[in-house]
Protein backbone atom coordinates (compact mmCIF):
# COMPACT_ATOMS: atom_id res chain seq x y z
CA UNK A 1 0.00 0.00 0.00
CA UNK A 2 1.16 3.53 -0.76
CA UNK A 3 2.28 5.72 2.12
CA UNK A 4 1.29 9.32 2.80
CA UNK A 5 4.43 11.20 3.78
CA UNK A 6 4.52 14.72 5.12
CA UNK A 7 7.75 16.32 3.85
CA UNK A 8 8.16 19.85 5.13
CA UNK A 9 10.67 22.48 6.20
CA UNK A 10 10.31 23.50 9.83
CA UNK A 11 12.21 25.92 12.06
CA UNK A 12 13.76 24.60 15.25
CA UNK A 13 10.96 26.28 17.20
CA UNK A 14 8.28 24.47 15.17
CA UNK A 15 7.15 26.99 12.55
CA UNK A 16 6.53 26.29 8.85
CA UNK A 17 5.97 29.94 7.93
CA UNK A 18 7.13 33.24 9.29
CA UNK A 19 4.66 35.75 10.79
CA UNK A 20 3.73 37.10 7.34
CA UNK A 21 3.48 33.72 5.63
CA UNK A 22 7.07 33.89 4.38
CA UNK A 23 9.24 30.88 3.79
CA UNK A 24 12.35 32.75 2.59
CA UNK A 25 14.22 31.26 5.55
CA UNK A 26 14.21 27.77 3.96
CA UNK A 27 17.65 26.62 2.87
CA UNK A 28 18.07 26.16 -0.88
CA UNK A 29 21.86 25.84 -1.08
CA UNK A 30 21.76 22.03 -1.35
CA UNK A 31 19.39 19.26 -2.45
CA UNK A 32 18.88 18.01 1.14
CA UNK A 33 17.60 14.66 -0.14
CA UNK A 34 14.72 16.09 -2.18
CA UNK A 35 15.74 14.44 -5.47
CA UNK A 36 15.70 11.01 -3.85
CA UNK A 37 12.38 11.77 -2.13
CA UNK A 38 10.75 12.94 -5.37
CA UNK A 39 11.77 9.71 -7.15
CA UNK A 40 9.60 7.77 -4.71
CA UNK A 41 6.36 9.75 -5.06
CA UNK A 42 3.88 10.18 -7.88
CA UNK A 43 1.14 12.24 -6.25
CA UNK A 44 0.87 15.37 -4.11
CA UNK A 45 -1.82 16.35 -1.59
CA UNK A 46 -2.41 20.07 -1.05
CA UNK A 47 -4.72 22.13 1.09
CA UNK A 48 -6.26 25.08 -0.74
CA UNK A 49 -3.82 27.73 0.55
CA UNK A 50 -0.73 25.64 -0.26
CA UNK A 51 -2.17 24.81 -3.68
CA UNK A 52 -2.79 28.47 -4.49
CA UNK A 53 0.73 29.34 -3.27
CA UNK A 54 2.20 26.73 -5.63
CA UNK A 55 0.19 28.11 -8.56
CA UNK A 56 1.82 31.51 -7.90
CA UNK A 57 5.33 30.06 -7.47
CA UNK A 58 8.02 31.17 -9.90
CA UNK A 59 10.00 28.07 -10.80
CA UNK A 60 13.32 28.71 -12.47
CA UNK A 61 13.22 26.22 -15.30
CA UNK A 62 10.71 23.37 -15.29
CA UNK A 63 8.10 22.98 -12.56
CA UNK A 64 9.32 19.96 -10.52
CA UNK A 65 5.70 19.06 -9.64
CA UNK A 66 4.43 18.86 -13.23
CA UNK A 67 4.59 15.05 -13.44
CA UNK A 68 2.73 14.30 -10.21
CA UNK A 69 -0.98 13.64 -9.87
CA UNK A 70 -2.34 16.59 -7.91
CA UNK A 71 -5.11 16.45 -5.32
CA UNK A 72 -6.50 19.53 -3.55
CA UNK A 73 -8.51 19.21 -0.35
CA UNK A 74 -10.90 22.14 -0.01
CA UNK A 75 -14.50 22.92 0.78
CA UNK A 76 -14.24 26.41 -0.75
CA UNK A 77 -12.24 25.98 -3.98
CA UNK A 78 -14.60 25.94 -6.93
CA UNK A 79 -12.46 25.24 -9.98
CA UNK A 80 -9.01 23.71 -9.66
CA UNK A 81 -6.40 23.95 -12.37
CA UNK A 82 -6.70 21.27 -15.12
CA UNK A 83 -5.31 17.84 -14.22
CA UNK A 84 -6.06 18.48 -10.55
CA UNK A 85 -8.60 16.47 -8.59
CA UNK A 86 -10.64 18.36 -6.00
CA UNK A 87 -11.61 16.48 -2.84
CA UNK A 88 -14.18 18.35 -0.78
CA UNK A 89 -15.76 15.65 1.39
CA UNK A 90 -15.19 12.23 2.95
CA UNK A 91 -11.49 12.89 3.53
CA UNK A 92 -10.71 9.58 5.24
CA UNK A 93 -12.61 7.49 2.70
CA UNK A 94 -11.07 9.29 -0.31
CA UNK A 95 -7.50 9.11 1.01
CA UNK A 96 -7.86 5.46 1.99
CA UNK A 97 -8.97 4.65 -1.58
CA UNK A 98 -6.06 6.60 -3.06
CA UNK A 99 -3.56 4.84 -0.80
CA UNK A 100 -4.84 1.49 -2.09
CA UNK A 101 -4.31 2.38 -5.75
CA UNK A 102 -1.14 1.13 -7.42
CA UNK A 103 1.67 3.63 -7.55
CA UNK A 104 4.38 5.31 -5.57
CA UNK A 105 4.03 7.11 -2.25
CA UNK A 106 2.05 10.33 -1.84
CA UNK A 107 3.53 13.63 -0.64
CA UNK A 108 1.40 15.51 1.87
CA UNK A 109 2.71 18.94 0.93
CA UNK A 110 0.58 21.08 3.18
CA UNK A 111 -0.70 22.96 4.90
CA UNK A 112 -0.90 22.80 8.65
CA UNK A 113 -4.69 22.52 8.96
CA UNK A 114 -4.75 19.75 6.34
CA UNK A 115 -2.02 17.96 8.30
CA UNK A 116 -4.11 18.25 11.46
CA UNK A 117 -7.09 16.66 9.68
CA UNK A 118 -4.92 13.86 8.28
CA UNK A 119 -3.35 13.15 11.68
CA UNK A 120 -6.73 13.13 13.39
CA UNK A 121 -7.96 10.54 10.85
CA UNK A 122 -4.78 8.43 11.07
CA UNK A 123 -3.94 9.00 7.39
CA UNK A 124 -0.27 10.03 7.67
CA UNK A 125 2.30 7.22 7.61
CA UNK A 126 5.56 9.15 7.88
CA UNK A 127 6.87 12.60 8.81
CA UNK A 128 9.95 13.84 6.94
CA UNK A 129 11.04 17.03 8.67
CA UNK A 130 13.78 19.31 7.36
CA UNK A 131 14.64 21.00 10.66
CA UNK A 132 16.34 24.32 9.95
CA UNK A 133 18.77 25.67 12.55
CA UNK A 134 16.95 28.91 13.24
CA UNK A 135 14.27 30.26 15.54
CA UNK A 136 11.51 32.23 13.85
CA UNK A 137 9.85 33.25 17.10
CA UNK A 138 6.41 33.46 15.55
CA UNK A 139 4.47 32.38 12.50
CA UNK A 140 2.40 29.32 11.62
CA UNK A 141 3.09 26.25 13.73
CA UNK A 142 3.50 22.87 12.05
CA UNK A 143 1.23 21.14 14.55
CA UNK A 144 -1.74 23.36 15.28
CA UNK A 145 -4.46 21.42 17.06
CA UNK A 146 -3.00 18.18 18.30
CA UNK A 147 -5.66 16.54 20.41
CA UNK A 148 -3.95 13.24 21.15
CA UNK A 149 -0.51 11.94 21.92
CA UNK A 150 1.15 10.42 18.85
CA UNK A 151 4.01 7.93 19.06
CA UNK A 152 6.78 8.28 16.48
CA UNK A 153 9.62 5.93 15.56
CA UNK A 154 12.78 7.48 14.14
CA UNK A 155 13.65 5.73 10.86
CA UNK A 156 16.52 7.94 9.73
CA UNK A 157 18.35 11.16 10.48
CA UNK A 158 20.78 13.00 8.24
CA UNK A 159 22.71 16.09 9.27
CA UNK A 160 24.20 18.54 6.80
CA UNK A 161 27.11 20.97 7.08
CA UNK A 162 24.61 23.86 7.00
CA UNK A 163 23.18 22.64 10.32
CA UNK A 164 19.94 21.42 8.73
CA UNK A 165 18.85 18.00 9.99
CA UNK A 166 16.48 15.73 8.04
CA UNK A 167 14.43 13.52 10.34
CA UNK A 168 12.24 10.69 9.07
CA UNK A 169 9.68 9.29 11.49
CA UNK A 170 7.09 6.58 11.15
CA UNK A 171 3.83 7.31 12.91
CA UNK A 172 2.72 4.71 15.43
CA UNK A 173 -0.54 2.98 14.59
CA UNK A 174 -3.36 2.96 17.08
Amino acid sequence: MRKVILNVAVSLDGFIEGPNGEYDWCFTDQDYGMSAFLKNIDAVFYGRKSYEMMLRADFSGENPFINFKTYVFSETLQTPYPNTQLISSDLAEQVTKLKQLPGKDIWLFGGASLLDSFLREGLVDQLSLAVHPLLLGEGKRLFQKMSARTTLTLLNSTSYTSGLVMLLYEIGKK
